[in-house]
């Protein structure tokens, strides 16, 4: 029997929709559906492997009216080995996916706390999605284990249908922050050791429309179909009670069944196979048309876009006078899904998923696996599907004739009819069952193991180890010091907090300049100084340099390369040999003459070359490796050091110092601050001091109560 140190330990993050081990909610809205589905099976799938002995599957715990209370639940034990545990992320309401963006870096804190409080830490960190890619991006480099990304949707993608649909570019950032979701994916290539994709298709065209794209580094594993749940009817099989709530919308229920399951999502593209079914005289006269997506009660008391797709659907049905020959049940089961395949089936008919855009489309599996044959859209999944399986006909799923045709053909044709539900169910079985799946993802995530390296466990010995119950951090110029009034009464209040309070600094300035400064204004040497933007981390008080920390941010750095291609741009011009760094090429810029930031990094990227680029006061660039920088460093010591970053107090008054301020930490930001951080205005753990320099540190760590001793077990959050 194999124990819990035995095997890879696997850490899962899927952050957004309604995450739960059984009797999942699909369909409930667009975030709960098929990736949610497919995490789990993949957990369940792994966890019984040998070579495994745990899965976590980290998710976002929500607490909020109208929620089923185990989504509230901060662990979950679906299976021995495989937990999903639950972080605090936002308020106590449930949100949309496109609305959990400013949130994220404080589950990345929430997940150091975690990680922290556990005797052993993950091998490998699996992200879905983009938001997940995002917080993986951060936590994976400070444990120095690889991270792996399975993207689901893409942006870029999903980004050019919309436009095709004609929403402007406007509506579409407004909507889905679409800039910020498709930053968040190139950030995940940037920073993954292997990308897992369900098709050929999404590596080579959707893929490769990202800068940061690399083949080399990518790999196509199909998911799985549980071969137990989805299979074709017996011979004795007798109707399920789900047939009562689908006949009693029919006029004549034994006519073969055109399904469609999906969620009630716009990208579904429900509408257009309604306009097809109802303008087509013989295909209503064949079969009845039966679309499930998902359960509702009140659509009024819905979210905006589910009740659209749902009110246009009554719609179109009025329009065409479908009644007795549509049926749209209100609730279904979990359990319903594999019979609604087999009535279909039983029935001589056929699944339909005309999604406009489809990455896998694991519905296609399960109907195939029910001996169903499929009309499916021609992108993504559906061509792998149907080329491995030979299980039915793909369309454009913007042409409605194109789809009835089609239709029509695979129910008019039984002998090809035939061949495509014994295809599929041969196909399933031989390209896409989980034991296959978990086969391959294992090999290729201890090939991406093996490569990665020793991970971050402790403080080397021969290195200052210091030990704090909270930390200060604060940037130097115009927050540190330039008022000495300010700074006195600074240093005053930690000197008199006693040894539990650490002090530290975090600089664009080398460690010769900054001792130099830290000497001018009567500073004493901090515990920590974090410098050169980030790249550096030395301890007093023998200055000892933390190595660890430049193991880790030498992860694809490559600073001869940057330098070559840099002198590609214009407006940029090299500082001097003194300014530059092991881990920092440092430019002078003509901001009117230099390209965007977003143009310097597709201007790397698409050339493998990945990197941290910082701009602060319109004057000055600096290009890292893509784990460093200021608010990077924090995180690190927050883990290295033991401190939950809820512990620690940042302050800080520029543009560079805002990854920093952002996330669980206690942020200040003093009143003498730059236009930049106006941003972080509203942010709930970040206050905005009305004095300046240090004493607008001062005044932060009063609002927090952060040096009182009956505030040490809890600093709650605060914001002005």
């Amino acid at each position: 029997m194999k124990t819990a140190d035995d095997g890879i330990y696997i850490m899962m993050f899927s952050v957004h929709g309604l995450v739960r081990g059984r009797d999942l909610e699909l369909g409930r809205d667009a975030d709960t559906g098929g990736q949610i589905k497919y995490v789990i099976e993949l957990c369940e799938a792994l966890v019984e492997h040998p070579d495994v002995s745990r899965i976590e599957l980290i998710t976002r715990q929500v607490i909020a009216p109208g929620i089923d209370k185990q989504y509230a639940e901060p662990r979950e034990t679906v299976k021995p080995g495989f937990d999903i545990v639950r972080l605090r992320c936002g308020p106590d309401e449930y949100l949309r996916k496109e609305a959990l963006w400013p949130y994220l870096d404080a589950f990345v804190d929430e997940g150091i706390r975690y990680i922290q409080s556990q005797a052993r830490h993950p091998d490998i960190m699996h992200s879905h999605y983009a938001d997940a890619g995002y917080v993986v991006a951060k936590l994976a480099g400070l444990l120095g284990v690889p991270m792996i990304h399975t993207g689901h949707s893409l942006g870029r993608v999903k980004r050019e249908r919309l436009a095709d649909q004609g929403l402007k570019a406007k509506e579409i950032e407004n909507q889905y922050n679409m800039a910020q979701r498709i930053e968040a994916e190139e950030i995940a290539l940037d920073n993954a050791s292997l990308v897992v994709a369900s098709t050929r298709q999404e590596v080579d065209e959707q893929y490769s429309a990202y800068h940061s794209y690399q083949p080399r580094r990518m790999v196509v594993i199909p998911p799985g179909v549980d071969l137990h749940r989805f299979h074709s009817p017996k011979q004795a099989w007798h109707k399920p009670a789900i047939f009562g709530e689908v006949s009693r919308f029919l006029a004549e229920p034994r006519k073969p069944m055109i399904l469609a399951l999906s969620r009630p999502d716009e990208r579904k593209n429900i509408g257009t196979l309604v306009e097809a079914f109802g303008q087509n005289a013989e295909l209503r006269e064949r079969a009845n048309l039966v679309i499930v997506a998902g359960n509702r009660d009140d659509i009024q008391t819905m979210e905006e876009g589910p009740q659209q797709v749902l009110a246009n659907l009554f719609y179109l049905i009025d329009r065409f006078d479908l009644y007795g020959s549509i049926a749209y049940p209100k609730h279904h089961e979990p359990d319903d899904v594999p019979h609604l395949y087999r009535l279909a089936a039983k029935s001589g008919g056929v699944f339909i998923n005309p999604a406009l855009t489809e990455p896998f489309g694991l519905t296609l599996l399960e109907a195939s696996a029910s001996g169903l044959p499929i009309v499916a859209t021609e992108d993504g999944g559906p061509r792998d599907i149907v080329a491995y399986c030979k299980n039915g006909l793909l369309i454009d799923p913007l042409d409605k004739d194109a789809m009835a045709h089609a239709l029509l053909t695979l129910l008019k044709d039984k002998a090809l009819w035939r061949r495509c539900a014994q295809s599929g169910l041969s196909g399933v079985n031989r390209h896409f069952s989980w034991k296959g799946h978990v086969n391959k993802y294992l090999r290729e995530i201890k090939s991406a193991h093996k490569k990665a390296g020793r991970k971050v466990t402790a403080p080397a010995k021969s290195q200052r180890s210091p030990r704090f119950d909270r930390l200060i951090i604060s940037d130097i110029d115009n927050t540190l010091v330039g008022d000495e009034q300010g700074l006195r009464a600074l240093m005053s209040r930690i000197e008199d907090a006693g040894t539990g309070i650490g002090f530290g600094v975090a600089t664009g300035r080398r460690i010769e300049t900054t001792l130099e400064v830290l000497k001018e204004w009567n500073v004493r040497l901090p515990d920590v100084l974090i410098t050169s933007v980030g790249t550096e981390i030395h301890y007093g008080p023998d200055l000892a340099e933390d190595k660890d920390w430049s193991q880790f941010i030498s992860y694809r750095w490559h600073a001869d390369e940057i330098r070559r291609v840099m002198r590609e741009l214009p407006g940029i011009k090299l500082q001097a040999k003194i300014d530059q760094r092991r881990f920092k090429v440092s430019y002078n810029v003509d901001p009117d003459l230099m390209p965007d930031i977003p143009e310097i990094l597709r201007h790397l990227r698409v050339r493998d070359l990945h990197a941290n680029v910082i701009f602060s006061h319109n004057a000055f660039l600096d290009v890292l490796p893509v784990r460093a920088s200021k608010g990077g460093a924090i995180r690190y010591l927050a883990f290295k050091l033991g401190v939950a970053p809820q512990r620690m107090l940042v302050a800080g008054d520029s543009g560079n110092d805002e990854e920093m301020l952002r996330g669980a930490t206690c942020g200040v930001v003093v009143g003498n601050h730059s236009p930049e951080l106006d941003s972080l205005r509203g942010a709930e753990r970040v206050y905005f001091a009305r004095r300046e320099y240090a004493a607008g540190i001062v005044e932060g760590i009063e609002h927090f109560a952060f040096l009182k001793e009956s505030q040490r077990a809890s600093i709650r959050t605060g914001a002005s």
